[in-house]
């Protein structure tokens, strides 16, 4: 398995101009950071020596590469509880060849297949429910989320599909859990905060193909 994978980086916001320099050292082009706010429980940020500080969510394209995840993991101390947590996601295809050239300047590895461990939930609901979507996922078995502010378009077209209005104003929530917990949480969130509640929620999942900063988490739980 190779090509590229889409890189999501999860740190606290003081952090994230020495995380998107990093990223550039390794020769990936083009770093981008939203900023969001942290979602876990008091008793979970102290499992995981956090604080409930403002978040910086780094994306970027990157050739598939394992060693380039250890690398992070080593050199961002993202096994250090509180610095924080690097997951890729495979990325099916590139638009154009000038694109693929631009983003992965460098040849992705050959990896073998493994198991795929971990998933990333990423929920999209109104502004102002992202209480009700965290407590419903924490009941099912989630840690913790992390939530960044969006604007929606096309909007209008909802009606056509689920026969309501859907607000502009969103957040994204971004819940990384182990593969066998994905089922129940995203179950939990559409029947506490679906399609059918205020929340308006659509919930989809992302398989995880590699993974840095969770030893602290994994061995907690």
């Amino acid at each position: 398995m190779g090509g590229a994978v889409l890189m999501l980086t999860i740190t606290d916001r003081s952090r994230g101009g020495e995380f998107a320099a990093w990223y550039h050292s390794q020769g990936i082009p083009l770093v981008l950071t939203a900023f969001g706010r942290g979602t876990a429980t008091t008793e979970i940020l102290d499992c995981l020596g956090l604080e409930a500080t403002e978040k910086a969510v780094l994306l970027c394209v990157a050739p598939c590469s394992p060693r380039l995840v250890r690398r992070a993991a080593r050199e961002l101390w993202l096994d250090v509880p509180g610095r924080g947590v690097l997951m890729t996601v495979p990325v099916s295809s590139i638009g154009g060849a000038a694109a693929r050239d631009y983003l992965l300047q460098q040849e992705a590895e050959e990896t073998m297949e493994k198991e795929l461990t971990h998933e990333l939930i990423v929920v999209i609901t109104n502004q102002g429910y992202t209480d009700r979507v965290m407590d419903a996922a924490r009941e099912a078995g989630a840690t913790g989320g992390t939530a960044v502010h969006a604007k929606g378009t096309g909007t209008e077209l909802a009606k056509k599909f689920f026969g309501v209005s859907i607000a502009a104003e969103k957040e994204l929530i971004f819940i990384l859990t182990r593969a066998e917990d994905r089922r129940p949480i995203m179950k939990a969130v559409m029947t506490r905060a679906g399609m059918g509640t205020e929340a308006q929620s659509l919930v989809f999942s992302l398989p995880v193909s590699g993974i840095a900063g969770l030893r602290q988490f994994d061995a907690e739980n």
